[in-house]
């Protein structure tokens, strides 16, 4: 490419089985900056007729090597990197998001594709177990048992808002299910439905480069509710991975659970990632943690499922200090655009809300324009949290809440009150270890991730990493959305006994 950008203008078409389809109905999205532009809006009849292509395809790709979907997942990810600059430029108009967030978000979800191209070339998503034969076993003889994992069949993806391309079309889920071997079909989330199709176009490019069945990947613009519904209850959907709210998630983890076959949804659903903070580690270097704090509160406009929101302390001047250097850090950070209108509006209604609720002190309060938002800080006694469970509802952006309480014992007891969260924080020194002793066992029942001294905004793609966490973080606190191990929600175990070496797949022959 010689790095000129060509005019970007959306044909807003849905792609079903590798065809390019418009609707009669249309939607029209308002970006940050740039022209409108109009999108087809989903119906129930392209997501049956996207199913089924995903049907048909999985008897081909499903029974794919792993070496063609290493293959494949690596070809969608030159694709996507060859029309990087298109994807910045429609990006950034339609989300608000800076370029640097967006290339960096790109070269993160092609290095997923890439790092899980090697993973399943390894074999290590199979675990593969074998018993041989004991025929001479008393008083009964064993057979020959071999056990490995299976892909699962079609699977649905949603795009989530606040991430357009690593948790979207080509995301975390949609790379997962691929290198199972399960053919997808995703749900585009309306914040970014240019971004979307130009990914899609990528993938599309892939599918047709690597010779993979056209129904091996699907798109579904927009729509209501009524898409999503017949996306997860379309009875060839066998299973869902979900990013977004806890309003929308829960109701559609109850339509997969009511339908007459279930099915697992992977759902991720929010989280205010509590911090707790040693007494030594807020003496040592609390003006540090209260900036590093304020800084991890607002990137992204506070829109990362991983925002810190709570910090807790024990009462001290050091505790005040930790909380004037948040505060006054804070207060110098400008306002900034956020991915759209429907979120900022959540925002302002979230924070209204929390500086009403009793025994909150306002550290810092802000206006909010449309699109805009500014950080909010709040101050409320262990007392008051203990006994008002909104004040643990998470507020989607830069809003801080400081929990005070008067000693460890009380620490730990405003720890065991927080319901399931992706992360969990201890910001400590050496002389706080009986404190981080007495926490741990706590954390690592409330939270799918645990980590000393850094702020959670940030998760590595990598195979130790697990991005998920107990009910309302996740729907299924035995699973990761992140990582090498997020291919095994994708793919259940098969035991072959007795089954002749010419017959067995080839992975166990």
């Amino acid at each position: 490419m010689d790095g000129t950008i060509p005019e970007l203008t959306p044909h807003g078409k849905h792609l079903i089985a590798g065809d390019w389809v418009a609707t009669e109905a249309t939607f029209t999205f308002e970006p940050v900056r740039g022209p409108a532009h109009d999108f087809s809006l989903g119906t129930p009849e392209l997501v049956a007729r996207a199913c089924e292509a995903a049907e048909e395809a999985f008897w081909i790709y499903g029974y794919t090597t792993r070496e063609e979907r290493a293959l494949f997942l690596e070809e969608i990810a030159n694709q996507i990197e060859d029309r990087g600059p298109q994807i910045t430029e429609i990006g950034t108009r339609e989300t608000g998001l800076p370029a640097a967030r967006l290339e960096g978000e790109r070269g993160r979800t092609t290095g997923q594709l890439r790092l899980f191209a090697s993973h399943i070339r390894a074999g290590q998503h199979l675990e593969i177990r074998h018993d041989p034969a004991l025929p001479d076993r008393q008083p009964l003889p064993r057979p020959d048992l071999r056990m490995m994992q299976r892909p699962i069949g079609p699977v649905a993806a949603f795009g989530a808002s606040n991430f357009p391309l690593a948790f979207s079309t080509a995301g975390g889920d949609t790379a997962a299910a691929l290198a199972a071997g399960c053919p997808v079909v995703v749900k585009g989330h309306g914040a970014h439905p240019g971004t979307g199709e130009i990914v899609a176009e990528a993938i599309d490019a892939a599918v047709r480069k690597c010779g993979m069945p056209a129904g091996t990947f699907s798109l579904i613009q927009g729509g209501n509710r009524s898409v999503g519904q017949a996306l997860v209850q379309h009875p060839l959907i066998k299973a869902v991975g979900f990013t977004g709210s806890l309003g929308g998630g829960r109701a559609l983890f109850d339509l997969c659970a009511q339908r007459d076959e279930p099915i697992p949804f992977y759902g991720e659903l929010g989280s205010v990632n509590p911090m707790f903070m040693g007494p030594a580690a807020l003496a040592a270097r609390g003006e540090a943690l209260g900036r590093g704090w304020a800084s991890s509160l607002t990137m992204g406009a506070g829109q990362f499922c991983t925002n810190p929101g709570i910090a807790v302390v024990i009462e001290s001047a050091e505790a005040d200090g930790f909380a004037e250097a948040a505060r006054a850090a804070l207060s110098e950070s400008g306002a900034q655009v956020m991915l759209t209108n429907g979120i900022a509006e959540a925002f302002a209604s979230g924070a209204a809300t929390m500086g009403d609720q009793s025994g909150v002190q306002h550290l810092l309060t802000s206006m909010c324009d449309t699109r805009e938002a500014k950080p909010f800080l709040f101050k409320v006694a262990a007392e008051d949290w203990l006994s008002n469970h909104t004040l643990g509802e998470e507020v989607f952006g830069p809003l801080g809440l400081i929990v005070t309480v008067k000693d460890a014992d009380q620490m730990v007891e405003v720890a065991k009150s927080f319901a399931g969260q992706l992360t969990a924080t201890l910001h400590i020194d050496e002389n706080d270890t009986a404190l981080a002793r007495s926490l741990l066992p706590v954390l690592e029942r409330k939270a799918g991730r645990v980590l000393a001294n850094g702020f959670p905004t940030g998760v590595e793609v990598c195979d130790a990493m697990v991005h998920g966490g107990p009910y309302p973080a996740s729907t299924n606190f035995g699973a990761t959305s992140v990582g090498t191990l997020s291919i095994r929600r994708f793919l259940r175990p098969v035991c072959y006994q007795n089954i002749p070496e010419g017959v067995l797949p080839d992975d166990l022959a």
